[in-house]
């Protein structure tokens, strides 16, 4: 085996982005110290995440309350970190590993896990959850927490991306609205009725569509499943090479495809803040966490229907993947972080944490619990719907920091050119995604290929 990487400063910069992709943000923190003491008969964990909205800052006072008055014998505390256009929750990370003085519990982006597992950073919870239980799990989530075999987190949450639109706009662009309504996961728009719906909205002061979700992580989450929907994901199923899967040519028509709605001026390559909720673009690729500030704040009436598929080959494919407890090397008494995690996973937790963070949960039973009866028909059950049946989580490897900023570089360069030029140039795209791949395989063969 190679030897393995300490945590980097491209790894943060990559982990910082990919928290904008799950939708998370904050700004308070809970006191709490940062190592596992034991006095007496009595543990004491410490958990570290990042801060959050009031709503679940509110839900981890209460449960942590809960627990401790019952579980005198295990104390738990949290610090939620401020990592507001930040990095101070990942450079506390990397502090952490090369001090040796991580908290017993670490939550951590789920692309991420794959990497803080090959590098010993965090440890197996295989034990703790058994057959049953993680049948409860979405596949996804399962999947996204598992490497090598061996389950090293569990996430309550996950979250999607599917299509956006504007009913009033779509209307006066004479866009039969009834018929996106009528679309199934089973029979979803697709890439050619997608750009001819942006092609018919695109005026001089609308574009038809938005598909950059931030020029870093918000870019392979939210446009992967146009590539594994195309045929070819972005790395091979043993997380061991990109060569012949990014830089395929299924890949390339699919970068095309994209590239094309920039050159057309359907989108922009700059999209201006709130771009759909400031009623500027007709449709938009965005996450499942969209709907609450819909809800909460557009002027318009909007609609959301399944992600778009590929004409190629009809396949429904869509985004997921939300931040996933961990227990790090550090903790002394993994069996109790253990009992406190299945705990906290339970079907009623996940559902009160889901609802107050505004994300579809993880759990299938936790759709039965009130707390989540938002969920059962309308926008956030088709998200729902997405996430139980056509899920694909990004790539399980260790090298995904390096394949996730390698990628949002390439894009940006093939997408800005597509601005700049007008054109889509299939000779660039080739040789920015070579690129990719190269850049990956680099990693891999360094540091984790035996």
């Amino acid at each position: 085996m190679k030897m393995k990487k300490i945590v980097s400063m491209a790894l943060v910069s990559v982990m910082a982005l990919s928290l904008a992709a799950c939708g998370s943000s904050g700004s308070s923190s809970n006191s709490g110290s940062s190592t596992e003491e034991a006095t007496g008969d009595v543990v004491y964990l410490t958990i570290w995440s990042p801060s959050d909205e009031e709503a679940i800052e509110n839900w981890w006072v209460e449960k942590l309350a809960e627990w401790n008055e019952a579980n005198p014998g295990i104390q738990v505390s949290r610090e939620a970190i401020d990592r507001s256009d930040s990095y101070a929750y990942e450079n506390k990370i990397t502090t952490a590993v090369t001090s040796n003085d991580l908290p017993d519990i670490l939550f951590v982006d789920g692309p991420n896990v794959s990497y803080y597992a090959a590098n010993g950073i965090i440890v197996p919870i295989t034990d703790y959850f058994d057959e049953e239980t993680l049948s409860d799990f979405a596949d996804s989530t399962i999947a996204q927490c598992t490497y090598d075999e061996e389950l090293y987190g569990i996430a309550a949450t996950e979250s999607s991306v599917a299509l956006y639109y504007n009913i009033d706009y779509l209307t006066d662009c004479g866009v039969d609205v009834d018929y996106i309504e009528s679309k199934t996961l089973e029979d979803p728009l697709t890439w050619s009725e997608w750009e001819e719906i942006a092609a018919q909205c695109t005026t001089d002061s609308y574009v038809g569509t938005h598909i950059i979700m931030d020029s870093g992580e918000g870019l392979p989450y939210a446009l992967e499943s146009l590539f594994v929907s195309n045929g070819t994901d972005f790395v091979s199923d043993d997380g061991s090479t990109a060569d012949g899967y990014v830089n395929s040519a299924s890949s390339v028509e699919t970068v095309e495809f994209l590239a094309s709605l920039i050159a057309n001026g359907y989108a922009n390559i700059d999209p201006i803040t709130d771009e759909f909720l400031n009623g500027a673009c007709a449709t938009m690729l965005g996450g499942s966490w969209d709907v609450a500030t819909l809800e909460e704040s557009a002027s318009f009436e909007w609609g959301v229907t399944y992600y778009p598929v590929s004409d190629t080959t009809g396949e429904a494919v869509s985004p997921c993947g939300d931040w996933s407890a961990s227990v790090s090397k550090n903790c002394e008494n993994v069996d109790a972080a253990g009992e406190f995690l299945q705990w906290l996973m339970n079907t009623d937790n996940v559902a009160t944490y889901a609802a107050a963070i505004a994300k579809p949960a993880s759990r299938t039973s936790a759709y039965e619990n009130e707390a989540m009866a938002d969920y059962a028909e309308g926008a956030r059950a088709l998200f729902v719907e997405q996430l139980q049946n056509s899920a694909s989580p990004r790539p399980r490897t260790p090298s995904y920091s390096t394949f996730s900023s390698e990628f949002a570089t390439a894009m940006t360069n093939v997408l800005s050119d597509a601005a700049s030029t007008g054109t889509v140039d299939a000779e660039y795209i080739q040789e920015q995604l070579d690129n990719v791949a190269s850049a990956f395989q680099e990693d891999y063969d360094t540091y984790y290929a035996e």
